[in-house]
């Protein structure tokens, strides 16, 4: 987990800014949001021009970008790996903030909405995640995820290192005990597919990471990481899901 959101973070940013300006979005997604699951996000929490969005465990800083391309919503950044919180601020020019996803740096309300991508299910703390999301948040608490959700509860060996999958049951307790629900939910697999210019972009990044550091051993761990979540989600172990979530009343 430190090589892929820390070196390989690092590496992703310088590559990033070699290829330019039209690479820093893709590169920055990779793994935590391809356009159509973004997308989705930003139209259910009704992202606005001006208004402020917190990014929860943020990586280099490629979807809370996306978002302010999109909508001109303000980003910030909240992401627990140095090498991370360095690569966003050379791609991107919003703020970053070293911290933890279970204690955010942020005011009880004081943000407009909030999103945590594929990292509800990287952390043991779970429910303090989904309520620091609320806390910060202003009613009605705009909040939204993307989650690998298992199947049914896997053995600790299938797990790759540092995940915890929820299932949707464990998942739906979760939420109604930080004081939420699910507002609306979409599998990524339902979603449109990932437009070829994206994909070439994230394949030259892919491409020059690993011609640069393919015999790096932290490059070969994220990789193998990935690897092995690639394998639970083309067994239908996992799946790849996004909520919606709102302030539970």
């Amino acid at each position: 987990m430190s090589a892929e959101f820390d070196t390989v973070a690092e590496w992703t940013a310088d590559v990033a800014v070699e290829l330019g300006p039209d690479h820093h979005v893709p590169a920055g997604c990779r793994g935590s949001g391809s356009p159509a699951a973004l997308d989705w996000l930003v139209e259910r929490l009704d992202l606005a021009s001006g208004e402020t969005l917190v990014d929860c465990g943020a990586g280099v800083g490629g979807p809370a970008a996306y978002a302010a391309q999109r909508t001109e919503v303000r980003p910030l950044l909240v992401e627990p790996e140095a090498g991370a919180c360095r690569a966003a601020r050379t791609l991107f020019a919003h703020p970053v903030v070293r911290a933890d996803a279970a204690a955010l740096p942020v005011a009880d309300g004081s943000v407009d909405a909030a999103w945590a991508l594929g990292v509800l299910c990287t952390t043991e703390a779970q429910l303090e995640l989904l309520r620091e999301l609320l806390r910060v948040t202003r009613t009605p608490g705009r909040i939204g995820l993307l989650v690998l959700v298992a199947a049914e509860p896997l053995g600790e060996a299938e797990v790759p290192e540092g995940n915890h999958f929820p299932t949707m049951d464990a998942f739906h307790r979760l939420v109604d005990e930080a004081g939420l629900r699910v507002d609306e939910a979409c599998g990524t697999d339902q979603l449109d597919p990932v437009p070829g210019e994206w994909s070439r972009r994230v394949d030259a990044v892919t491409a020059e990471l690993t011609a640069r550091h393919g015999d790096d051993r932290a490059w070969q761990q994220a990789e193998r990481q990935s690897d092995l979540i690639g394998e639970l989600i083309a067994d239908g172990r996992i799946s790849a899901e996004l909520f919606s979530l709102r302030r539970r009343r």
